[in-house]
């Protein structure tokens, strides 16, 4: 008999190695944990808690972890390190960055899809990054300029440039960063991602149409590794009405994830402004001066009128952007 086999579960615990990772990918109950330049297979052991807490938690791609391999070979997920966040659709944690990817023309771009990316990301402490794209098709038309007057890094996909300067751009970007990309189906995602990590091989709008495929199959989210450091999140379905995040920004907290307003919103006459009608508010004010983006301050009205009416303590969640 095998020594192993002859030890209690105890003893071989205690001989395990213990290391840590962070999880690449989930599918079918294994966890594949990338520790330096190695990947192990892992089952999660038990009920994982999160951190310091003690609510279950269900392991993501992006978690960083402690695992034990065992001397079989067997390899178990055992703890959950403390996240900066995380995202429910799709499933991935300690998100950096997501890069909100826009094409000028088919489709036309929607502010209102685009801010309400950007207001999320912001909500989660994430970093949101515009990608312009089809511009051999459409020239800019002062798009991106709304969004580099509200603080934000707009990047110009331009493919007809042989120097393709904007890959690297993006590239210095996601260096030792966990991104995602997201956007309307068609804007390029898939292109970019391509172009950015061939290995990924995703499949572009035509292919997918001449398929009979109106989107990925997939259902896991899984990190790679991309040429200059960084890991690209490949996630299933990640367009703008699809419920990625499934939950909303509450209206309290909404003004803070318009940062323009940060200048003005201190100053308004009345605790508790929402910013859509009152006398006295100084992000009206802003905005009349022409300081504030008529279609931001379009889109933050849209949003709030959307949770307006919901309280933190009802346990309800915001209404549905699936198609």
């Amino acid at each position: 008999m095998a020594d192993h086999m002859k030890k209690t579960p105890r003893e071989m615990s205690r001989d395990a190695v213990r290391l840590e990772g962070m999880i690449i990918k989930g599918v079918g109950g294994f966890y594949y944990v990338e520790c330096g330049d190695r990947v192990y297979e892992c089952r999660a052991r038990g009920v994982l808690r999160g951190g310091a807490g003690r609510e279950r938690i269900t392991p993501l791609a992006g978690d960083r972890c402690v695992i034990s391999v065992h001397p079989d070979g067997l390899a178990s997920v055992d703890s959950i390190l403390e996240r900066r966040n995380f995202l429910l659709r799709p499933p991935l944690a300690n998100l950096d960055v997501l890069f909100i990817v826009v094409s000028l023309r088919d489709p036309q771009p929607n502010p209102l899809t685009v801010d309400r990316f950007i207001s999320l990301a912001e909500y989660k402490g994430i970093e949101p990054v515009i990608v312009i794209t089809k511009l051999d098709l459409m020239d800019d038309d002062g798009f991106g300029d709304i969004y580099r007057k509200a603080g934000f890094t707009v990047i110009r996909a331009d493919y007809t440039s042989q120097s393709r300067e904007f890959l690297g751009e993006i590239r210095e970007i996601m260096k030792n960063r966990i991104c995602a990309f997201a956007g309307n189906t068609g804007a390029g995602k898939s292109t970019l991602l391509n172009a950015l990590c061939p290995g990924l091989d995703r499949e572009t709008g035509e292919t997918s149409k001449k398929l009979g495929r109106g989107r990925h199959t997939t259902r896991e989210t899984e990190l790679f590794s991309v040429e200059g450091g960084g890991k690209i999140a490949d996630t299933p379905g990640f367009s703008s009405f699809d419920g990625e995040f499934a939950e909303f920004v509450y209206k309290d907290e909404l003004a803070d994830t318009f940062r323009e307003f940060a200048d003005y919103a201190p100053h308004c006459r009345f605790t508790g402004c929402s910013h859509t009608c009152e006398k006295g508010c100084e992000v009206l004010a802003a905005l009349q001066r022409g300081e504030i983006s008529p279609s931001r301050h379009n889109s933050y009205v849209a949003l709030y009128n959307e949770v307006k009416d919901i309280r933190k303590w009802e346990k309800k969640r915001s209404r549905s952007l699936a198609k």
